[in-house]
């Protein structure tokens, strides 16, 4: 008996499914054949796999949001495409939102693998500056520095909300006090982030004052004169001590007596209040006095040393300005020295010194004899009677 062989094969609804029919014929010389089939029926139902390590699930901010994975797959039966999708739901806010990524491997019959990643996606991060600013300065109080442009950025959004605000600490107007600037930046999401800047302003005193004397002699001079720097003159002046007047700026000494007189300027406008006071001393040094002219002494006649504060002492007086040094002795009628001074200074009132001729206290009553010398004046001692009273 011989035996032939057969195969068909018929398609299936994809590549990897069909049938084979497979057929054995034995005939034998007389032609007696027996047949024997067998059917195959050949099916794909296995899903193929992704060759890659698969994302997995994360949680980033919004600047670091990673790029798709690029995935391949394998069939075992043939060739496998993979596919690509991603959604995105948005949260709360702009930075705040979930990538869904789906990548799905297909084989020609049909058969899927799927991978989804989920991103949850957060802004936790506030917004940041990109203008640079100096953050501590210290300045003049005449140059206060333009509050800065400044401008912020966000990772997430461009929706970025600042408030400015500025306090001081000044207290007054002659004390060095700071200036504090805040910008308040919140993103979207709420993330909030203060900027602040920090002015030491300095009440620096660019005044310079010169203290002066004038006589009471001088003509009228203009306070200004006392003044020196860089200044503003739309100031007012005014007395501080001292019975005086002025005109504006404008002092007379001829006006005032003898004495120390103290004037304020304030300048109260602008950014630089500054008060600044200059003394005068007023005196009479411009005025010659007769010093040596003997008509100007005056001696005392009389010293009555009797507690009515009228002629209590022997006065020398008429030269006060002159700086001599007074010599006084004083004698009794029969020529004893009582009381000697070499630098007299109008107080005697009837004193015996001990250490003097004559006996210690109230000297009798009695007319008495001087001799005065006003030292390195160059005139001539004077020499008098001195009628003294007391109670003795």
């Amino acid at each position: 008996a011989t035996v032939t062989f057969e195969e068909t094969t018929t398609a299936g609804t994809c590549a990897n499914e069909f049938t084979l029919v497979r057929t054995w014929t034995a005939i034998d010389d007389c032609g007696n054949e027996t047949v024997h089939t067998q059917t195959i029926t050949v099916e794909d139902t296995t899903a193929p796999t992704f060759n890659e390590a698969l994302p997995a699930d994360i949680t980033v901010e919004c600047d670091a949001v990673p790029t798709a994975e690029t995935l391949t797959a394998s069939d075992n039966c043939g060739d496998a495409n993979v596919n690509f999708e991603e959604e995105i739901t948005n949260g709360a806010c702009v930075g705040d939102y979930i990538i869904e990524r789906t990548w799905i491997a297909t084989d020609s019959c049909g058969n899927e693998t799927i991978h989804i990643q989920i991103i949850t996606v957060q802004d936790n991060t506030p917004p940041t500056i990109v203008t640079p600013y100096d953050e501590n300065i210290t300045v003049a109080c005449d140059d206060i520095p333009e509050v800065p442009n400044l401008v912020f950025q966000d990772e997430c959004s461009n929706d970025i909300d600042v408030i400015y605000n500025e306090t001081s600490t000044q207290a007054n107007d002659f004390e060095d006090y700071e200036i504090i600037r805040t910008w308040t930046v919140t993103d979207d999401c709420g993330n909030e982030a203060e900027f602040n800047q920090t002015i030491n302003v300095e009440i620096s005193n660019v005044i310079e004052v010169f203290d002066t004397e004038r006589c009471i002699l001088d003509i009228e001079f203009d306070l200004f004169d006392l003044l020196s720097g860089d200044f503003d003159m739309n100031g007012t002046w005014s007395v501080i001590s001292g019975d005086a007047t002025i005109d504006g700026s404008l002092f007379d000494p001829s006006t005032v007596t003898v004495g120390n007189y103290i004037f304020k300027y304030a300048i109260t406008e602008g950014p630089c209040p500054t008060e600044v006071e200059v003394t005068v001393a007023v005196d009479d040094e411009c005025i010659v006095l007769p010093c040596s002219d003997e008509n100007n002494v005056v001696i005392s006649k009389t010293v009555t040393a009797n507690g009515d504060n009228y002629n209590e002492f022997f006065t020398v007086t008429g030269l006060e300005f002159c700086g001599f040094t007074i010599e006084v002795e004083i004698f009794n009628r029969w020529g004893a020295k009582i009381y000697e001074s070499r630098n007299y200074q109008n107080d005697w009132n009837g004193d015996a010194h001990g250490s003097s001729v004559g006996n210690s206290g109230k000297v009798p009553t009695g007319t008495y004899y001087y001799i005065i010398n006003f030292r390195d004046s160059g005139l001539k001692p004077f020499a008098g009677p001195i009628y003294v009273a007391t109670n003795k």
